[in-house]
């Protein structure tokens, strides 16, 4: 029995809408298994200056992320889409484990395949070093903000 991930492509602007709410919703777990389950067995990342192929490797990477990356909140927004990509914009904030605040913001283009599984995802990001008293990201987003943008600073 092959995987499925719905919403499926093509997408609708209704549909990608879906798309990007879920992975905000995964993402701000934390749990890079569960993560991982949302991309192909094969799939292949560009993150940051970070190459890696496969559900194992994402695993280990987001491993890595969440151990450095604490308190991780994050808020996804949609750029665009057509038949089977996504791009989209992100803030997110963290602390490192000696307690700097950093707000992260990045895009990332992503690549389904027919039963919505990412099978290609790349990210860009860039960090910007915030005192605590400046966050404005806090836990997961509640639903009556879904869909919200955040402004760029």
């Amino acid at each position: 029995m092959t995987e499925e991930r719905p919403p499926l492509p093509p997408f609708t602007r209704e549909t990608a809408l879906q798309k990007v709410q879920s992975a905000e919703d995964a993402w701000n777990t934390c749990n890079p298994e569960k993560v991982a389950l949302a991309y192909t067995e094969d799939s292949v990342w560009r993150n940051r200056d970070t190459f890696v192929t496969g559900r194992a490797e994402i695993i280990e990477l987001l491993t890595q992320k969440w151990e450095r990356e604490l308190e991780y909140a994050l808020r996804k927004n949609l750029w665009s889409f057509d038949e089977n990509r996504i791009a989209v914009r992100f803030q997110y904030e963290s602390h490192d484990p000696s307690g700097q605040w950093w707000r992260s913001y990045g895009n990332e283009l992503w690549e389904f395949d027919d039963h919505g599984l990412m099978r290609r995802r790349e990210a860009s990001i860039n960090d910007v070093r915030i005192d605590e008293a400046q966050r404005r990201i806090f836990g997961p987003r509640p639903k009556e903000e879904y869909g919200q943008e955040l402004p760029p600073r």
